[in-house]
């Protein structure tokens, strides 16, 4: 199953064609999208996009990058809505210690309080991970949550194995497809197939092919043969692995 683990299908990027982004697709044949919000002011929006679209379903969380127009009663708020919406996972949450003025302190804040939601809630999380990663572990030892995904992986080796004795999975898109991402794309090679789930972090972080423009869902089964071609594996058998992975990852994609 073509599962896209990681789509903000609710951006404002797609608000003057969402649907037929959606239909597109679907009819190149994948099934499953995973929508994360990244603030309290676009949870209703998140909300709205995976009723209307079949297939999709949601996650919940403030983003590292919005952490600093967040109030700390969004965090209660956010409460609330896991406690509504029992969503597939708390995402995307994590840390960014990459874009500038954005305080490590308060990033590390929210974080936490937002790990300890996803074991009081005994969901997986869905993480942002850049240049953050070993003080993202650090805390992952610490609050025991049910798994989850690394969004965007480009750590080391090393890194990604501690990832997945903690249970994780871990994300590539759209990163691979570049030759001069050679770690990226020796690690999509030679990591534990069962470690990797496909994402297109749509629109963002777009495949080579697309020149720079605005990335979809529909990219993802070309994705999936850049991969299975990386490993020198029939694409079918890494659209099938990579699907169980994400399920594996987050259980509530089975429903």
């Amino acid at each position: 199953m073509l599962i896209d683990t990681h789509c903000h299908l609710d951006a404002a990027e797609f608000d003057a064609d969402r649907d037929e982004v959606h239909a597109a697709a679907l009819a190149a044949g994948v099934e499953r999208f995973v929508v994360p919000a990244v603030a309290l002011a676009n949870f209703p929006a998140v909300k709205t996009c995976v009723a209307r679209h079949a297939g999709c379903a949601a996650a919940y969380g403030i983003h590292p990058l919005y952490v600093m127009q967040a109030a700390e009663g969004d965090l209660a708020e956010l409460r609330n809505w896991l406690q509504a919406e029992r969503p597939l996972a708390v995402g995307e949450i994590g840390l960014d210690y990459y874009v500038a003025g954005i305080d490590p302190v308060r990033q590390e804040y929210f974080y936490v309080e937002q790990l300890k939601l996803a074991r009081e809630f005994a969901l997986p999380v869905v993480l942002h991970v850049r240049r953050s990663i070993d003080t993202i572990l650090k805390h992952l030892r610490r609050i025991a949550v049910p798994g989850g995904i690394a969004h965007a992986f480009n750590g080391s080796r090393q890194q990604a194995e501690e990832f997945i004795k903690l249970g994780f999975k871990l994300g590539f898109g759209g990163a691979m497809s570049y030759s001069g991402s050679s770690r990226i794309r020796q690690l999509a090679a030679t990591l534990p197939l069962h470690s990797i789930v496909l994402e297109t972090d749509a629109p963002d972080i777009p495949p080579v092919w697309l020149d720079r423009g605005r990335n979809s869902p529909a990219e993802l089964p070309r994705l999936a043969a850049v991969l299975a071609e990386l490993r020198g594996l029939p694409v079918e058998t890494v659209i099938h692995q990579t699907g169980e992975n994400a399920r594996a990852a987050l259980p509530g994609l089975l429903a």
